[in-house]
């Protein structure tokens, strides 16, 4: 990102930063200042300004600063700072070297990182390994993931499908609509990937697909949304049957086949 010079930035105060013209110049305002506070060890880039093509006319700058365990910052303060430029995240580099993985209990931020940038790296590249080492699950980690989502997606589709054949339609929707959101987790997963946040589904699936033809953007958007709008049996059975091929030729074998003989209602109909 290119840094805009700024005059007359007062970096010892703790101060809102400043407005300017335009969102550039508020972050570039911002970096300026977060540079030569001594305690601030790193800068990086998220949200839509790390996607290529998803910024609109009210896309801010998501700006993540990493400061020092100990001594003080002046930006600190500035944790959770929100302006129609700039949405500000100030952390200790203990706490951003757990930000997102396994057992961190904001882990739900882990996608926040896929495509984050860095704009400031005082340790000698130890930002970049850092968040390097959130943009990808390793294989254990995706392994556990997709095995723990596929047991709660078989169980919210099972219930689904159960309440659809005994007649509980509208029971029946609101489990495939929640049984969506764990398919997800399991397809990314799966391919050791990390679910992206639905603003920026459609814009993984193109830029990054996911390996196979059943997982093509449009078709898998469509089957996603049906099963969103109305629960229809049949697509779920669609889905459920090539998301079982795909964790079943990852090594998933013994969670499906501890459901038995329900699986049957869920496979797609031959």
């Amino acid at each position: 990102m290119e840094i805009i010079a700024v005059n007359d930035i007062t970096p010892a105060s703790s101060a809102p930063p400043s407005r300017g013209a335009t969102p550039e110049a508020t972050v570039a305002a911002f970096v300026s200042r977060a540079e030569v506070d001594p305690a601030v060890v790193g800068l990086v880039l998220s949200g839509s300004q790390a996607h290529d093509g998803m910024t609109t006319g009210h896309s801010d700058y998501d700006v993540h600063v990493i400061t020092q365990d100990q001594g003080h910052s002046a930006v600190r303060e500035l944790d959770g700072f929100r302006s129609e430029h700039l949405d500000i995240v100030v952390m200790p580099l203990a706490d951003f070297l757990i930000r997102g993985l396994p057992g961190d209990p904001q882990g739900w931020q882990r996608y926040a990182y896929v495509h984050a940038r860095v704009l400031l790296d005082r340790l000698d590249g130890t930002i970049a390994e850092i968040l390097d080492r959130k943009r990808r699950l390793g294989l254990e980690e995706a392994w556990n993931a997709a095995n723990g989502y596929l047991d709660a997606y078989v169980n919210q589709t099972f219930r689904s499908l159960k309440s659809h054949r005994d007649g509980r339609a509208a029971m029946s929707h609101l489990d495939a609509a929640e049984s969506v959101p764990f398919a997800l987790e399991v397809l990314f997963a799966l391919h050791q990937r990390v679910r992206p946040y639905n603003k920026y589904l459609r814009w993984e699936l193109e830029r990054y697909p996911l390996s196979g033809p059943q997982w093509e953007v449009d078709h898998l958007m469509n089957t996603l949304l049906r099963i969103i709008a109305d629960g229809d049996p049949d697509t779920q059975r669609s889905l459920f049957t090539d998301i079982e091929e795909a964790a079943r030729q990852a090594g998933h074998d013994q969670l499906l086949d501890s459901w038995g003989s329900d699986l049957n209602l869920l496979r797609r109909q031959t």
